[in-house]
């Protein structure tokens, strides 16, 4: 049996244990990958790769940006922040229909560019926003709709803890993914945005007005969206300049939050041991991906299932652009189908060295599948955003993915701009950083 052979048999092999057996993701890549590596050459073989692989990623200086940004995100999250940014968002832009739909997606952004976490904005918000827009009013599927998409925003904005995967595995600079991205997420931040006055417009009953505050209200709501600039514009100046490393970035992060938090009095010892729990349980959950994405990665080297791919895609002869559009629906389906890191990392080294044969910027192609395969955490079956929000405000789960799917024209678009224009949309910013 051919090399090729066996990895196509590993990945159906996969998806079954997945799918049938329910296996986690990590475990499964992982199980997988040391019996096809034991498969292809021999078990003495798989027990030295496999033990080689596990003590270079769990000994990896590099991967410690990971728990770090998590941290950063927890501190904020138990601080409180999520609130206020709510607050300050909702007494601005509140009073306009749709407002308090707008008002979430907004505060998700804002929470998304400290946090990088979508499921933890999706729980945030949920519990903040949705009681408030019911108060109000506001059609369940706009309600469940709009927090499902805002949460998604997380996996984008920087730091984003995909984008940090990426650029780990890939060998990219973190600094110019994330100053890459900045364009990308206001782009998909905006069509979000506009989705929601088209809702409303369609359906002017689904979102309708809430009070105007006064010029006072708003101002007085200011001070903590202050504070999550002053972060944000401390990892990214940091981070563009070049006087610290992307780890390094991480870690003053995490010290001015504590500072800004125990400043402001907001973190209490209690919720001080909570976000270092907190941390710990996703930081595991997201090193055990990686781990099992790796070993899994390195079976279908062995099998050189990769190489054959990229030469059969090769040997259509299709257009590029139609090439990228192939994979990208690869991506959009394995999104809906299995966990978006997993995916990204099992799919990389079957599709990243053909994006790079055919001449695509390996910065812009992160953000494009960094967009993609977020449509995943909305999208059936898995949809993981569409189940905290069903989880946490009771509406159910078929609403939420109903009115999920009123905004999947938002990332379609944001794709195509990506497409037309690289450039200026991506690497005018990349290329500054140092």
């Amino acid at each position: 049996m051919s090399g090729p052979i066996v990895g196509v048999y590993g990945i159906v092999v996969m998806f079954f244990i997945l799918f049938v057996l329910r296996v986690p993701a990590a475990f499964t890549m992982a199980l997988v990958g040391f019996a096809g590596i034991a498969q292809v050459i021999s078990f003495d073989a798989a027990f030295s790769i496999v033990g080689t692989e596990m003590w270079n990623i769990f000994s990896s200086y590099g991967l410690t940006v990971i728990p770090l940004f998590i941290l950063v995100g927890e501190i904020v999250h138990y601080a409180g922040y999520n609130f206020s940014l709510y607050d300050a968002t909702y007494k601005w832009f509140g009073h306009f229909r749709g407002g308090l739909a707008m008002t979430t997606i907004m505060a998700s952004a804002a929470f998304s560019a400290i946090s990088g976490s979508n499921t933890a904005t999706a729980a945030t918000m949920s519990a903040v926003a949705i009681p408030a827009m019911k108060e109000y009013g506001y059609h369940p599927m706009m309600n469940a709709g709009s927090v499902a998409a805002g949460a998604t925003l997380g996996v984008l904005i920087p730091p984003s803890i995909v984008l940090v995967v990426y650029g780990l595995y890939t060998g990219q600079s973190i600094g110019k993914l994330f100053f890459g991205n900045i364009i990308p997420s206001a782009i998909l931040t905006v069509a979000i945005l506009g989705t929601v006055v088209w809702i409303c417009r369609m359906h002017p009953d689904w979102g309708p007005a809430g009070p105007r505050f006064g010029w006072r209200e708003r101002m007085k709501a200011l001070p903590a969206v202050i504070d999550i600039l002053v972060l944000f514009g401390v990892i990214m100046y940091a981070l563009f300049t070049g006087v610290v490393t992307a780890t390094e970035a991480a870690a003053v992060s995490c010290f001015l939050g504590y500072a800004i938090c125990l400043a402001r009095r907001k973190l209490t010892w209690k919720k001080f041991i909570d976000s270092m729990t907190e941390t710990l349980r996703i930081s595991c959950m997201v090193f055990m991906i990686v781990a099992g994405a790796v070993i899994f990665a390195r079976f279908l080297t062995l099998t050189r299932l990769p190489f054959a791919a990229a030469e059969w895609i090769q040997a259509l002869a299709l257009p590029k652009w139609m090439v990228l559009w192939v994979i990208l629906l690869c991506y959009i389906i394995g999104g809906c189908i299995m966990d978006a890191l997993a995916f990204l990392l099992v799919s990389l080294p079957i599709f990243y060295p053909l994006v790079i044969q055919l001449g695509y910027d390996p910065i812009w192609f992160g953000q494009v599948i960094t967009i993609v395969t977020t449509m995943g955490s909305i999208m059936p079956p898995i949809g993981i955003c569409c189940y905290v929000v069903s989880g946490m405000s009771g509406i159910s789960l078929g609403t939420v993915f109903r009115g999920s799917f009123y905004y999947m024209p938002s990332y379609i678009v944001s794709i195509i701009i990506l497409m037309i224009s690289p450039y200026w949309t991506v690497l005018v910013l990349s290329d500054l950083v140092k």
